[in-house]
């Protein structure tokens, strides 16, 4: 499950240009990252791209993946996205 989210993470700035270059990208990782963040205020944040019932069921498996991580794990996803962030390769865009 770890590796799935990792995954997830890492594919998610390439989507929007990397560097960050996505200001919905960064609000929806700090607020994934956040546990006192509730996944309707989640939800919220992303309506424009929910499609259906299938897309809202997809964010709250996405959102339990992150509550079932240690402090310590989500500390780190937050410190691996400032690397990716802060990267050569996008600080290009």
């Amino acid at each position: 499950m770890k590796l799935l989210t990792v995954l997830l993470l890492v594919a998610l700035p390439l989507y929007c240009s990397a560097g960050s270059g996505c200001q919905i990208l960064e609000d929806t990782i700090v607020e994934l990252l956040d546990r006192n963040v509730s996944t309707s205020d989640i939800k919220s944040g992303l309506a424009e791209f929910l499609v259906g019932s299938n897309s809202s069921e997809a964010i709250d498996e996405f959102r339990q993946c992150f509550l079932n991580q240690s402090d310590e794990t989500l500390k780190n996803i937050g410190l691996m996205m400032q690397i990716i962030y802060n990267s050569p390769w996008c600080a290009l865009f």
